[in-house]
């Protein structure tokens, strides 16, 4: 009998949730204990936190854009 393919993880409540979920499995896999089986798994969630936070970030920095009429200007912290 197949085994039924693993329930996908929930969407990460927000892009802080998931850069600290992500920094933890880079820090699980990089610690070399993780069967490949699960190592596998924590690479293939990371890749898609990884997603999660670059459309987090674009549209942030798209919001930017309009507000600063569609020039991106440098942050400069003042």
């Amino acid at each position: 009998m197949p085994k039924a393919p693993p329930a996908s993880p929930a969407e990460p409540a927000s892009y802080e949730a998931a850069l600290q979920e992500l920094e933890q499995l880079v820090a699980r896999i990089e610690s070399g204990q993780l069967p490949l089986d699960q190592m596998l798994t924590g690479y293939q969630r990371g890749a898609s936190l990884l997603a999660f936070c670059r459309e987090r970030l674009d549209a942030v920095q798209d919001q930017i854009k309009v507000l600063d009429d569609g020039q991106l200007q440098p942050w400069t912290q003042e």
